[in-house]
C-alpha cells in the first residue's frame, strides 16, 4: 500500500509548507500530496495552498519553490501528487514540472471539471486521478447522496477504460469492496483521503486500495509494527 502524506505531515508541521514536506519525508512516505492554487491577486502565480484564506494567512511557497525542493536528493524516490484547485493552470504546471525535473514523479488529481482532459492532452504520460465526491461540504464533511455513491464505481471504470483517468481519489466514506473491485477490474488505482485513524487504514488496506492519504504519516509506522500492512 502506498503511503501518502496529505499536504505533507500537518499533524507534525504546518500543512503545505516545505517544513511539512520535510516532516513527511523524515517519518517515511512514498508520495506527498499538496495543493496547487492560482492566486487571484498577482497575475495567476501558482502557490502551494488550499485556498485564498491560506494565502492571506501566511506566506505559502510558490509551486516552483516546492518543486525545486522536491528535486533535491533526499526526495529522489518520493512521488508527487499535485491536487489542482482551479482551472487554467495546466500549461504552467506542466512547464514547472519539466523545469524542475520532477515531471516523471508527478501524479495529478482534481475534482475541478475540465482540468484532467487538458492535462491528458498536454502530458499524456502523467497519471491522472479523479477526486470524488465533487459535491458540497457540510461542516467539512462531504455531502454524499446514496444515488451518487452507487454510481461512482461504474462512472470511474468507464473513465478509466476510456483513457480519461488512471485512478480514483475518493473520500474514505465512499470506499467499499464493490468500488475497489470495479476500479481494479478496469485497470485503475484508488488513493483514498483523508484517513487519520489507524484502524480505518488497516480496513482500507484489507479492501485493497492502492494508497491511503493521511494528515499523520506516523500512523503508517504504527500499523507496520503490527504487521497489518
Amino acid at each position: 500500500m502506498i503511503r501518502v502524506g496529505h499536504r505533507g505531515a500537518p499533524a507534525v508541521s504546518e500543512e503545505n509548507t516545505l517544513a511539512s514536506f520535510d516532516a513527511a519525508l523524515e517519518i517515511g512516505v512514498d508520495m506527498i500530496e499538496f495543493d496547487v492554487l492560482a492566486s487571484r491577486r498577482d497575475g495567476g502565480a501558482l502557490y502551494v495552498a488550499h485556498d485564498d484564506r491560506a494565502l492571506d494567512e501566511r506566506r505559502s511557497p510558490t509551486l516552483i519553490a516546492a518543486l525545486e525542493h522536491f528535486a533535491t536528493e533526499p526526495f529522489a524516490g518520493v512521488r508527487l501528487q499535485l491536487d489542482i484547485k482551479r482551472p487554467g493552470v495546466e500549461s504552467d504546471v506542466v512547464a514547472a514540472l519539466a523545469e524542475t525535473g520532477t515531471r516523471a514523479r508527478a501524479f495529478i488529481s482534481t475534482g475541478v471539471r475540465g482540468v484532467l482532459p487538458r492535462f491528458r492532452a498536454l502530458a499524456p504520460e502523467i497519471p491522472l486521478g479523479w477526486t470524488v465526491p465533487d459535491v458540497p461540504l457540510v461542516n467539512g464533511i462531504p455531502l454524499v447522496r446514496d444515488r451518487y455513491r452507487r454510481g461512482i464505481p461504474e462512472r470511474a471504470a468507464a473513465r478509466i477504460r476510456a483513457g480519461e483517468i488512471d485512478a480514483l481519489v475518493p473520500h474514505w466514506r465512499l470506499v467499499d469492496r464493490r468500488l475497489v473491485e470495479t476500479v481494479a477490474a478496469a485497470g485503475g488505482e484508488i488513493y483514498t483521503w483523508t484517513v487519520d485513524d489507524a484502524a480505518r487504514i488497516v480496513r482500507l488496506a484489507a479492501l485493497g486500495v492502492t494508497g491511503v492519504i493521511t494528515n499523520d504519516p506516523r500512523l503508517f509506522a504504527a500499523i507496520e509494527q503490527t504487521d497489518a500492512l
